[in-house]
């Protein structure tokens, strides 16, 4: 039987897209790009929002 979970709303900064490479314009030896991987910080990368009750505790 399949459960009912509700759908968590996507991250409005990255619009669910929570993680990026970011090429850093230096090559490898063979000639591959160097990237770094970023997070989103708003959703710790898991590109869905916190409930406003979670906003709401964390800055206590």
């Amino acid at each position: 039987m399949p459960e009912n979970t509700l759908p968590q709303p996507i991250c409005t900064h990255c619009d669910g897209f929570p993680q990026v490479a970011i090429t850093t314009g230096q090559t490898t030896p063979t000639g591959e790009r160097r990237t770094v991987a970023a997070d989103c910080p708003a959703c710790r990368g898991t590109g869905h929002a916190l409930p406003v009750r979670a906003y709401a505790r964390a800055g206590r």
